[in-house]
């Protein structure tokens, strides 16, 4: 049995109690439970990206609107919290130099989507932009007093999810979230081989005809692994120990250099 497989079994033995126990809003009665294949992704040198597989289930839900198939799900894994610099790069007397600057504060790091269908067949761009839902309709704040007019900040501002998108940590993948059964669904989300370390939140938003429902959400730890880990947790644990490695190594280097590349 593979892993996607077994976590999916696990998923539904653990989700079955979770169901009976969950608590119901007044006129709409369906909920949504999701899990991960895996609460913890090592990085290491030879990491080159990988996909998450993130396993659902709904509860209550209506026969004749699933046999319609008008339910959907959309489901977003968020990196940890980071500020961003834009920055516009003019050319000075022959040279690219960096020129206004608009700096954002607790931008998501990473952004993962998949969903059952396109986002503007699921529901209309006001129901998505009062849940800050899609790439397009993130909150991109403003650290104050750090653009000069609000026509520079809302060209900054379009600029930022272009870019975190040509990084690839910012993608959209529609169609990547399929129902197995009448009640459970699979996700597959693209995580890049620049994915931040830290705590990413995987949520995810239960539609019908169009009218969100329901989110449910977990958690996803990303942490460095090998060599690397051991390197980062020097550096940030003894800093001037590591700080006065670095220049002896650096001194040392240079010297055999020296040694064996000089002209006799």
């Amino acid at each position: 049995m593979n892993a996607p497989a077994a976590a999916l079994i696990l998923f539904i033995a653990l989700t079955a109690g979770q169901h009976a126990r969950a608590q119901q809003l007044p006129g709409n009665k369906e909920t949504v439970e999701i899990g991960l294949s895996t609460d913890t992704i090592a990085i290491t040198s030879g990491f080159r990206g990988t996909d998450l597989t993130v396993f659902g289930a709904l509860d209550n839900a209506d026969p004749l609107i699933q046999r319609q198939g008008r339910y959907d799900i959309v489901v977003v894994l968020e990196g940890p919290e980071r500020d961003f610099v834009v920055r516009r790069k003019d050319r000075f007397f022959g040279i690219w130099v960096n020129a206004e600057s608009v700096s954002f504060q607790h931008i998501p790091a990473s952004y993962s989507l998949a969903s059952t269908r396109n986002l503007q067949d699921i529901a209309t761009p006001k129901i998505f932009g009062q849940l800050s839902l899609g790439v397009n309709n993130i909150y991109y704040e403003p650290m104050p007093d750090s653009f000069g007019s609000s026509g520079s900040l809302k060209e900054f501002t379009k600029e930022l999810p272009r870019l975190k998108l040509k990084q690839r940590l910012y993608n959209q993948r529609p169609g990547d979230v399929q129902f197995l059964s009448s009640t459970l669904f699979r996700a597959t989300l693209s995580l890049p081989a620049n994915v931040p370390v830290g705590k990413h939140v995987a949520r995810a938003y239960l539609f019908r005809n169009g009218e969100f429902l329901r989110e449910s959400s977990t958690s996803l730890n990303i942490v460095k692994a090998g060599l690397e880990f051991r390197i980062y947790r020097a550096a940030n644990q003894y800093s001037l120990l590591y700080g006065l490695f670095a220049v002896f190594l650096a001194v040392v280097t240079g010297w055999m250099g020296r040694l064996v590349f000089r002209k006799d």
